[in-house]
């Protein structure tokens, strides 16, 4: 063969593979999804906000999951017994889960996942050294790296103070992953951008505000229901758009392939006030909408034995029920959200949760003549003398708020809105700096007792997330008792008994109990649809 010849040949060789290569990809399903607030870790002990359970649902798994109903199933944990006196948990681990490749294993294959991975993960979450945002989920119920036994290497034990019946579904949350101790102990902080885990999907590259892939993974344990081995997807890329519009025009170009909720700068583009999609958009995708476990709420400050509270007119209960009353929050749906949400008229347990059932709670309905009749009983006829009270809110709810201003001011209760960053306002209403504010709760994990936990006296700032100060002896007994009840339908009576409690008392108004609104291209199926609006893509399938 001459020069020329083998040139030619070689030529003919690349141009080959070149081919080739871009006819396999061609044939590789690629899922594309947008992270408009951004990402900070892809380490479960940092999973504090819905982008980063996302990704982290995709890169690991843990003793249990969650499906689409919210009752608790196997995942590594294929069986567990729970003692008598409900204070061990002995979980059974399958045998054949196993990390993701990394260099850091023997000759760079991924190793088995054996009991030991959880006590290390879980002790991770409580270790001060860590400073893991989850280390509510263990730090009151356990006594310290004791509580977290291997017995063997299949055999994992949970040792609590004392019972706790949601445990269960809480270490559904990501933050219980299992992560690898050789993997975690090399990086250390730098976990967070160096992932491995045992999920459907691996860690590939990340350039931090603009782009993350994960890829398939090949060894995957969990099968699908017709017994094909998941997950169906060969990637996932993310981007990192801020601008919401910018995002949603993505979306209908078809460069994504997924977009989480319904921005107000294009809603009513979208949806009818009815909520239903427009002529403009029929068609062109499927809309998932459901119940999401998240209450949108007012809270006010009812802790008498604060400073600030002293000279509050919320401090009188006929002004927090007339507040109540006040609101017509079936016409703020229809109009604000385009009737994305229902109206908060049980009580702080959102629709959507085990347990709920708004016949059994008695909530506020818009009843503006009882609120003008409890203002007068409370001293203040029309609102003559009610001093004028501040509503702090942040700027993506500043419409939703200044309508509340204007139902409020109908009956007499003048207020003034304060708008205030996000992590601004958290800061004050952790810290009990302000009396009437807006706020949200969802759902950690798919047990009520993670909204009532908002109202138990022994969780008041600073110990815990009791922003309104409430104290009611009656709410602690039935919540304590509650710890005691392994049955969840009894259980549930005593949720709804609590809630009671707290509506009675009015420490907040809920104004609406969001909705979950997914949309996907129409070629996308096997989607998840659950009320935690926990994104599943391991039986995703892109045609």
């Amino acid at each position: 063969m001459n020069k020329l010849s083998r040139v030619l040949f070689c030529l003919f060789v690349v141009l080959s593979i070149s081919c080739n290569q871009t006819d396999q990809n061609a044939h590789k399903t690629v899922f594309n999804i947008n992270l408009d607030e951004g990402l900070s870790s892809l380490d479960p002990a940092f999973s504090r906000n819905q982008n980063a359970i996302w990704m982290n649902n995709a890169l690991y798994n843990g003793l249990v999951q969650i499906d689409d109903s919210l009752k608790t199933r196997p995942s590594i944990a294929k069986t567990w017994e729970i003692s008598p006196d409900g204070t061990l948990y002995t979980f059974h681990l399958r045998g054949d889960v196993y990390f993701h490749d990394s260099p850091l294993f023997k000759n760079g294959i991924g190793r088995r996942v054996v009991a030991a991975d959880f006590a290390y993960s879980f002790y991770r979450l409580i270790d001060p050294k860590v400073i893991s945002s989850g280390s509510w989920i263990f730090s009151d119920k356990v006594n310290g790296k004791s509580a977290f036994v291997a017995a063997n290497d299949s055999t994992f034990q949970i040792k609590l103070k004392q019972p706790f019946p949601p445990l269960l579904s809480m270490l559904t949350a990501q933050y219980c992953s299992v992560v690898p101790h050789e993997v975690v102990d090399f990086y250390g902080k730098d976990f967070r951008q160096h992932p491995v885990g045992t999920g459907p999907f691996k860690f590939k590259y990340w350039k931090e505000g603009e782009v993350m892939v994960l890829l398939k993974n090949e060894k995957y344990w969990e099968k699908d229901k017709d017994g094909s081995r998941l997950p169906h997807l060969d990637a996932i890329r993310a981007t990192f758009i801020g601008d919401k519009q910018t995002a949603f025009m993505n979306f209908i170009s078809k460069k994504l392939d997924f977009l989480n909720d319904i921005d107000g700068s294009y809603r009513d583009d979208i949806l009818t006030k009815s909520g239903k999609v427009t002529q403009k958009y029929k068609g062109k995708f499927v809309m998932s909408t459901g119940p999401f476990l998240n209450t949108i709420y007012l809270g006010m400050l009812v802790d008498s034995s604060l400073a600030i509270v002293k000279s509050s007119p919320l401090r009188k209960l006929k002004i927090r029920q007339a507040i109540n009353y006040a609101i017509d929050k079936q016409k703020m749906i229809k109009y604000l959200r385009n009737s994305m949400g229902t109206a908060g008229s049980a009580g702080f347990i959102p629709m959507g949760m085990p347990g709920f059932d708004a016949k059994e709670v008695t909530g506020y309905t818009y009843n503006p003549e009882r609120a003008r009749q409890l203002l007068k009983e409370a001293g203040y006829p029309d609102g003559d003398g009610l001093p004028e009270i501040v509503l702090h809110t942040t700027v993506g709810y500043r419409s939703l708020i200044e309508y509340v201003q204007g139902q409020l001011d109908r009956i007499g209760i003048k207020t003034s809105v304060e708008i205030t960053q996000g992590a601004s306002l958290r800061e004050l209403v952790s810290k009990n700096g302000v009396n009437f504010f807006y706020g949200t709760w969802i759902a950690d994990y798919p047990d009520a007792e993670n909204y009532l936990s908002v109202f138990y006296s022994k969780n008041k700032i600073p110990y815990g997330p009791n922003y309104t100060g409430f104290n009611n002896k009656a709410f602690d007994n039935l919540f304590e008792q509650a710890y005691h009840q392994p049955n969840d339908e009894k259980r549930y009576a005593l949720y709804r008994k609590m809630d009671n409690l707290v509506m009675q008392q009015s420490p907040v108004v809920i104004l609406y109990y969001d909705k979950r609104v997914n949309l996907y291209q129409n070629n996308i199926s096997g989607y998840s649809i659950n009320a935690q609006n926990l994104l599943v893509l391991k039986r995703v399938v892109k045609e």
